[in-house]
């Protein structure tokens, strides 16, 4: 039986099991199992290292079909030029039809070569439809894609340091600019770097428990991360020093939540999460809405946020925060995607607000 005819499944926590075939990686693999509406992206989802641990489930019925792009990297960067990360990061994939031919003018492989290559498992023939709708019913679940004769047993990596998993074990240095800003990496997409660099600035990426208040930088850029971020008290420590410092600040998804809790606010587990784009968010105090690019299970209870703080967006669709704004120093934070890779970009320009800080702190 060919690889692409392999029978596997998928088990959810509650016992409920979605049969299909392998097109994926040979091991089973257990995460928790959540779902991603965008209709594009699956290189950039599959290597953004938010989704450490989770089984993926792509509810457009149209996935492969572009194939994979190449790993070149950029010479200017030092980066990879199409991806968020240098690994695939999600527990296994799950879709309703993958399209086993593929056509595009930057295709390097096909999305099942790849899997393969990196031993991540996948399942097509899923209802996904019944799959999301239950997810949404039940909240996020546990789950395993597990092969007849690979038996494993369910994992929760919310109860991991999903982040020291990801983090960097060094510090490194991108671009030369007028600018000095530390990134501590949570887990960052790779366009976090990117749009900084855009921005004439030296980006210092250090890892998650790095104390970065040793090193004379312009600003702080938090990055984005997987799992709780109660995890992160040695983060949230060092935040709490920078705060302090009062040089600008800037979070993003994880780094929204991290710097929310350095501000006194407690966290709390959304029920399915906010997953893929499109999302609208208002600017609070404005009639701005912005349509975002979200990933994240946690969010921030603004009720308890300190007096010196306030909620800087809202999120329309269940009024969630969206963001967090001291309200006499340079720093915020927002809980969608500013680097938006693949998309939308409408919220890039956060950068340039984020950079200006910086500038205005020097004069």
């Amino acid at each position: 039986m060919s690889d692409q005819k392999k029978k596997i499944r998928l088990v959810l926590e509650d016992g409920t099991t979605f049969e299909g075939v392998s097109f994926g990686g040979d091991h089973s693999r257990a995460g928790e199992v959540v779902f991603n509406t965008a209709m594009s992206g699956y290189p950039e989802s599959l290597t953004d290292p938010s989704y450490a641990g989770q089984i993926l489930v792509f509810t457009y019925p149209l996935i492969g079909n572009y194939g994979v792009p190449h790993d070149d990297v950029d010479p200017e960067t030092g980066l990879p030029k199409f991806f968020e990360s240098e690994k695939i990061h999600v527990a296994g994939v799950v879709v309703s039809d993958y399209s086993h031919e593929y056509s595009h003018w930057n295709a390097q492989k096909s999305l099942a070569q790849w899997l393969h290559e990196q031993d991540v498992p996948a399942i097509e023939g899923v209802d996904t439809r019944a799959l999301t709708q239950k997810i949404r019913e039940k909240g996020a679940m546990l789950g395993k894609i597990e092969f007849d004769d690979q038996p494993v047993e369910l994992r929760d990596p919310n109860k991991e340091n999903l982040v020291a998993q990801v983090s960097p074990s060094q510090v490194q240095t991108y671009g030369n600019g007028k600018y000095k800003v530390v990134m501590v990496d949570t887990g960052a997409k790779f366009n976090i770097i990117r749009c900084l660099l855009k921005r004439d600035v030296t980006v210092i990426r250090v890892p998650w428990d790095y104390d970065f208040t040793q090193i004379d930088y312009d600003g702080l850029m938090l990055s984005n991360g997987p799992g709780d971020p109660q995890q992160c008290q040695v983060t949230v420590q060092n935040i709490k020093k920078a705060i302090e410092i009062g040089k600008p600040i800037f979070g993003i998804c994880l780094g929204n939540q991290l710097l929310g809790i350095a501000a006194g606010c407690k966290t709390y587990k959304l029920p399915y999460g906010h997953r893929a784009h499109n999302h609208p968010v208002i600017r609070c105090g404005t009639n701005q809405c912005y349509i975002t690019s979200q990933n994240h299970g946690f969010a921030l209870d603004t009720a308890t946020l300190g007096p010196d703080w306030e909620p800087s967006f809202v999120n329309i669709n269940d009024g969630t925060n969206e963001g967090i704004r001291h309200k006499t120093k340079p720093i915020f934070s927002t809980q969608f995607h500013p680097e938006a890779s693949s998309g939308p970009t409408d919220t890039e320009k956060f950068f340039d607000e984020f950079v200006q800080n910086i500038a205005n702190s020097k004069k």
